[in-house]
């Protein structure tokens, strides 16, 4: 009996050790703050359209300076001819966002038209699966908060719900029917 009674106590003290242990670690900034994380600057991005598949929009992006430092600028025409229908800049994340993380914040300023931004995951294996959020322009600078619950699964079998921990890259797109883009943007931060 005293045997099970000493077995027991050093299991009691072993669990509150670790427990200890893992009260006082300290916490990955990036886990605990999403205001800390800093998203890629506009020259990191790049520019793709449906040529890529076949389809013949046609566009580019420049970064330029804006009312808060550099922005990217994506203009063009948007095709759907040939089954296409996007132009878009997009960056690939060095690291996944937190965990915690409940949205990204853009500025933009464009043409009064909906643009788009097209997050891909680690679940995105085909080049059309990704998740998608639509924010509207009015031709003035604003700010653009769009939650991660906002994101729709396009393209058939991703997740329900995106998962900020398995995003690989962001991107804004001008999407889905004829027109000429004209969009200036800056991703800010997470929220």
């Amino acid at each position: 009996m005293q045997r099970r009674t000493n077995l027991a106590g050093a299991r009691r003290l072993i669990r509150s050790i670790l427990a200890a242990i893992a009260l006082a670690a300290p916490l990955h900034a990036e886990e605990a703050m999403p205001d800390a994380y800093t998203p890629p600057p506009p020259e990191t991005w790049t520019f793709l359209s449906d040529r890529v598949m076949g389809g013949v929009s046609d566009g580019r992006v420049t970064v330029e300076p804006g009312p808060d430092g550099p922005v990217l600028h994506l203009s063009g025409t948007v095709s759907t001819e040939n089954r296409g229908g996007f132009i878009q800049t997009r960056v690939a994340l060095d690291a996944p966002l937190p965990a915690g993380a409940r949205g990204v914040v853009l500025r933009v300023k464009g043409d009064g038209q909906r643009y788009f931004v097209h997050i891909r995951t680690r679940g995105s294996v085909l080049p059309w699966q990704f998740y998608q959020a639509p924010f509207d322009t009015d031709g003035q600078w604003q700010e653009v908060r769009l939650p991660f619950e906002a994101f729709a699964p396009r393209g058939g079998l991703l997740r329900a719900r995106l998962r900020p921990e398995t995003v690989e890259s962001v991107g804004i797109a001008a999407y889905g029917r004829d027109h000429v883009a004209d969009l200036r943007a800056v991703w800010t931060r997470l929220f």
